[in-house]
């Protein structure tokens, strides 16, 4: 609230300011008019864009915990992946990101999926810090998962001008990169300190899983081809919260959805669509009173200026300002002011456009799950028992490749699929390796080879960083060290006469 008054009085004192913060002085009385009246501050783009399209998604999430669907993709990302080596984390990732790229919310997903997912990684050997850390960092990257991947992605769409399966396409692949890194490093995580799946009998069928909860899947498709194929992004969550309403309404005895859910599902949804109301106004005041002095441009042009063309330089900024400005704004009013700052910079040097949006929303996202701040981590501490900043720094350091990401997607556009199909392919083919060597590095394991080494964990973690990079010679540097430094580890075994353990996947 502070912050959105003072910069939302700025106009009041831009005259006074130095340098390229100067700008055009307003009364009270036209400072005023702008805020209510004008089509660039509070009525703005973002505002416009909320009640438009967003309420329907924020009602259409409170729909689908309303009714049951949190319970479901729990059941069903249990039936899937519980026996599986480390099961209960790779639950945890999958009912997380299924539930997250509904609602959008990384707070609100941690609560309703991490009360069962953390218990139970405890119960079968994850330590707290751990079980918590990986919650937290599977429900960020639900905001980051189409077809919602929250509210600023339909903001987005505005600001590019594009249609919303345009960045709903882009975001695809880093969100699968993001979370098959998750998986590979809670896999090897599972394999080196020997933790098993959970028994078959303590996880619900498959079959009966579906057969139960078929409708929520019904929902999830119904949603993608009404927003990609048909494209009434506005319509289509009513239409299918209508559906799930319907569903409940018709099982109201195996859901328990009677006249007193109902009501708690609308008021919880009027205080959700509240809550973002206010903050797309005051974050509006913040952009309103940047246009109107003419110091959002001024802004941008400066920064060309003073980073000199230099793109390193401008991404650092950028991502200094987002993760800071993330830590006391949602993701939402960050990428917001940052799209109208920040945004038109990093264009104006040769970013892709799509590439710079999704840079500064992605860096946004990061405050979720890094101190001191961490909305996710503490959510998931509480739930876990344990101490917020050490789940805080160890989510920082399982999600690590959220940092990475936006700087490999503006410096290679193939990995948000711009460039032809076969740049695309070797992209994500690299993509993929790399983030296989860099799990290997984070948590010391890898498949045949077992525990790594210190020395290896080094090389395979550079490796990895080095297929990120777009060029042929990081690429070939990788393809050779990689290879080297396994067979290295297994010569040197050999030769101590030290056999690497051979876990197994399932349960004895």
């Amino acid at each position: 609230m502070v912050v959105c008054l003072i910069l939302g009085a700025y106009p009041l004192y831009a005259g006074y300011m130095p340098g390229f913060l100067w700008g055009v002085q307003l009364d009270p009385g036209q400072t005023l008019r702008e805020h209510v009246y004008g089509l660039e501050s509070i009525i703005g783009i973002p505002m416009q864009v909320v009640c438009d399209t967003l309420i329907g998604f924020i009602v259409f999430g409170v729909v689908l915990a309303s009714t049951g669907g949190g319970a479901f993709f729990m059941d069903f990302a249990s039936a899937l992946m519980g026996r599986t080596r480390g099961g209960p984390a790779k639950v945890a990732i999958v009912s997380s990101g299924l539930f997250g790229m509904l609602s959008g919310s990384p707070t609100s997903d941690v609560v309703v999926t991490g009360t069962l997912t953390i218990p139970t990684m405890k119960r079968l050997g994850y330590s707290p810090v751990y079980a918590g850390a990986v919650e937290a960092c599977a429900s960020t990257g639900g905001a980051l998962m189409p077809p919602v991947m929250g509210a600023a992605a339909f903001i987005m769409a505005n600001f590019l001008n594009v249609p919303y399966s345009e960045v709903v396409k882009a975001a695809f692949l880093p969100a699968f990169l993001y979370y098959g890194a998750l998986m590979l490093q809670t896999d090897f995580y599972a394999a080196r300190h020997g933790l098993r799946g959970v028994a078959a009998g303590e996880l619900p069928p498959l079959i009966a899983t579906l057969a139960r909860g078929w409708y929520y899947i019904a929902a999830i498709l119904a949603l993608i081809v009404l927003i990609l194929v048909w494209r009434i992004e506005g319509e289509a969550p009513y239409w299918v919260s209508l559906f799930l309403l319907a569903i409940a309404v018709a099982r109201y005895k195996t859901l328990g959805f009677n006249l007193g859910a109902f009501c708690e599902l609308v008021v919880d949804s009027g205080r959700q669509v509240a809550q973002l109301i206010c903050l797309i106004a005051g974050i509006g005041l913040i952009v309103g009173a940047m246009s109107v002095t003419g110091v959002a441009n001024s802004f941008s042009r400066e920064l060309v200026q003073y980073a000199g063309g230099n793109l390193a330089l401008l991404l650092g900024l950028g991502a200094l300002t987002s993760f800071i400005l993330g830590m006391g704004m949602t993701a939402s009013a960050c990428y917001i002011f940052l799209a109208i700052v920040l945004a038109p910079a990093l264009i104006a040097i040769g970013v892709d456009p799509m590439a710079a949006h999704l840079y500064i929303f992605y860096w946004g996202i990061v405050s979720f799950i890094t101190p001191p701040v961490a909305l996710a981590a503490i959510a998931s501490a509480a739930i876990a028992k344990a101490d917020p900043m050490a789940v805080g720094f160890k989510a920082l350091r399982v999600g690590s490749l959220l940092l990475v990401l936006p700087v490999i997607f503006v410096l290679q556009p193939a990995l948000i699929l711009k460039g032809s199909w076969p740049q695309i392919a070797y992209s994500t083919g690299t993509a993929i390796a790399a983030i296989i060597l860099l799990a290997a590095a984070a948590e010391g394991y890898l498949w045949r080879l077992g525990t790594i080494p210190s020395w290896a964990r080094a090389i395979l973690g550079i490796a990895g960083l080095a297929l990120f990079i777009p060029e042929g010679y990081t690429d070939l540097l990788a393809a050779v060290a990689a290879p080297a430094t396994i067979v290295a580890v297994q010569l040197t075994r050999r030769m101590r006469g030290v056999d690497a353990p051979q876990p197994h996947d399932r349960p004895g």
